[in-house]
């Protein structure tokens, strides 16, 4: 079991070697989702791994996002900001009050997600993120105002993500009764989630440790812009 999670130390990689490996660009060494998917990048070795061999999948001023240790920056990249963020497990989901009614979202809802994320937290969610797995959501007349998803999945492991409620709606608990589907669905399957929140955000973390998760480790996300 300790294997499984030791993947979570370099989640973005394992990612691309087991569940997501169709959408795998890159080398042996360093591949990446594709950009309009995500930006992030991993590799197998981040201490010894060149970061300019990604290259050939990127453009110039594109900026991709690293998740653990940060490789060595080459002159051809530069170091944006340092998201300290903590990474939290379930192995144990709390029992949650449905009050709303939960939607599985399609395809003909990524525009109302874009516009839901753009508000609440924009800069991780793009048109093509809905293909990494399942998002749901719930509409109050007519209009998306709380969603969350998975994102990054491995074999065993399944990232929850995409957690966000319009600033009109908070306060109603949709965002629990969200994440709490998607964790019973996963573990129903045999598999773990866990996720990533920014360590400043505490209402954030009470929420999830009321859900069942408890942290497991300090992790941090590195956003870096190809700038040669």
């Amino acid at each position: 079991m300790n294997e499984v999670f030791d993947m979570l130390d370099n989640p973005v990689w394992h990612a691309l070697q087991t569940t997501h490996q169709a959408f795998a660009q890159g080398n042996a060494r360093i591949q990446r989702y594709p950009a309009g998917t995500l930006q992030f990048t991993g590799c197998a070795d981040p201490l010894t791994t060149d970061l300019n061999q990604i290259l050939p999948w990127t453009v110039k001023n594109e900026r991709l996002i690293l998740i653990g240790d940060l490789p060595q920056l080459p002159p051809e990249w530069s170091l944006v900001r340092q998201l300290d963020c903590i990474q939290m497990v379930c192995h144990q989901p709390e029992t949650v009050p449905v009050t709303a009614a939960i939607t599985r979202l399609t395809s003909a809802d990524v525009p109302d997600m874009l516009s839901l994320t753009s508000l609440v937290q924009p800069g991780f969610f793009y048109k093509n993120t809905p293909l990494l797995g399942t998002y749901y959501g719930i509409r109050q007349e007519g209009q998306l105002v709380a969603m969350a998803g998975e994102r990054i999945c491995m074999t065993g492991l399944t990232e929850v993500s995409g957690v966000c409620t319009h600033p009109s709606y908070t306060g109603r608990g949709y965002a629990q009764q969200l994440v709490s589907k998607i964790v019973n669905e996963n573990m129903s399957q045999g598999l773990i989630p866990y996720l990533h929140f920014v360590h400043t955000n505490e209402r954030a973390g009470k929420i999830y440790d009321l859900l069942g998760f408890r942290e497991r480790r300090a992790i941090v996300f590195w956003e870096i812009i190809r700038v040669g």
